[in-house]
Parts: structure tokens; sequence; C-alpha cells
């Protein structure tokens, strides 16, 4: 589990494909001190330190991770936002967040705002009943407030702060990122789609357009 406040914007120093693909990442967070097996989010997506040295450390993607998730794009030198699991007692800051990404979107629109930077993303039709405004969005791993949400976009403002710390600045139209909706909101559409819906839903279903549209949603507007 993660809250996702960003602790290190770390670098891939090299990326190897076989049956899994590895990534080894530098960073700043006492890779030496990490446990082997742990759990550390890389822009968003809950992966397993596996090796360990100095201030690197080596993860690894299965298939099923690179096809739901962009790390299949990430190449050496390019940078990911990091954050190690949350111990019990820490301070939940952002918000409850897996690491399990719902969906890749797109970031359709960036501009300045008073000090703020804001960012217009493509809002997937599954994930749709899990956003409200001024609800929680994780995007690369960052817990955000969605300022605003219609039928196929929504919209966050990164503070200044934000803007230093983590990767997602940088990124402008047509970029690709990790999302993850709120947990609690994808619970509470699960219990919608199992009552409106239920044979699709014990079929594991998920949160398709069906389920979505039978449970009183709709997620086109």
């Amino acid at each position: 589990m993660f809250t996702g406040l960003i602790q290190d914007t770390g670098t891939v120093t090299r990326v190897t494909s076989g049956a899994m693909t590895d990534f080894w990442i530098r960073t700043s967070l006492g890779a030496e001190a990490f446990a082997l097996g742990e759990s550390i989010a890389v822009d968003g997506a809950c992966l397993t330190v596996v090796e360990k040295g100095g201030d690197t450390f080596r993860v690894q993607a299965a298939p099923e991770t690179l096809r739901r998730t962009t790390l299949g794009d990430r190449k050496t030198g390019d940078k990911v936002n990091l954050e190690r699991a949350l111990a019990l007692g820490d301070r939940l800051g952002g918000h409850l967040v897996s690491g399990h990404v719902d969906a890749v979107s797109e970031v359709l629109e960036t501009f300045a705002e008073g000090g703020s930077w804001v960012m217009v993303f493509r809002l997937p039709p599954e994930l749709a009943p899990c956003f409200i405004e001024k609800g929680s969005v994780t995007i690369d791993g960052i817990s955000l407030t969605v300022n605003a949400v219609d039928a196929s976009t929504f919209r966050v403002q990164l503070i200044p702060e934000t803007q230093a710390r983590t990767t997602l600045h940088g990124k402008g139209p047509g970029a690709k990122v990790n999302l993850e909706g709120d947990l609690i909101g994808k619970y509470v559409a699960r219990l919608y789609a199992l009552r409106g819906a239920p044979e699709a839903a014990a079929q594991g279903a998920g949160l398709t357009e069906a389920v979505v549209r039978a449970a009183g949603f709709s997620p086109r507007g």
C-alpha cells in the first residue's frame, strides 16, 4: 500500500527484456537499505525489489504489467516517480493507493494558471464511476485532486512543489500516463455493479460499460 506522495525521481540506468523485463533504477532513497522482496511504486506500478547495490536497485515487470502500464516505454535515462511502501504508523499524507494501475491515459492539454500547472487528461469510460469533483486520483504514482470532470476528461492542478518533485510537469499533450482510480470509489462502483448486473459481475466483467450502465451510471455522459 502507498500514499501517492513521491519520495524521489529515480533514473533508469539499464533495461533488459526477456521472459521478464528488468529495470535498474538509481535513487537517492538509499537503495542499499532496501529489503529484497519489498514493494516499491515505480510511476505508480507496484513492483518488487529483486536486487540492490549502492544507489541502484533492480525490479522486474511481467508481460501483464507492461500491457497495462507505460513501463514498456521506459528506456535508459528516463526519470520515474518512486515511493516505498507505507509502513504502519506512517502519516497518510495523500490517499490510499494500491499500486495496481487501472488504465493508461493521455495528456490532452496543459496550461499555467497562477502559480499552478493545469493538466487535462482523457478519462477512460471504465473508470468514470470512480471520478468525482474534488475526489482523489493517482497519476504516475502521484496523489492528486480531481478539480473538474466530465464525460470524457478530467483536470488536475500541480502546485509548485509537485511540479518540482515529480516527472508530471514535463509531460505535454500526447504523453501517456498511468492511472489508478480512487480505491474507495472502485469498491462503491463494484457494489453497484453487483446490484445492477450480478451475472456480469460474477463472471469478472468488472467496470465494463455494460456493467456501469446496468448499475445506473452513464459513463459517456
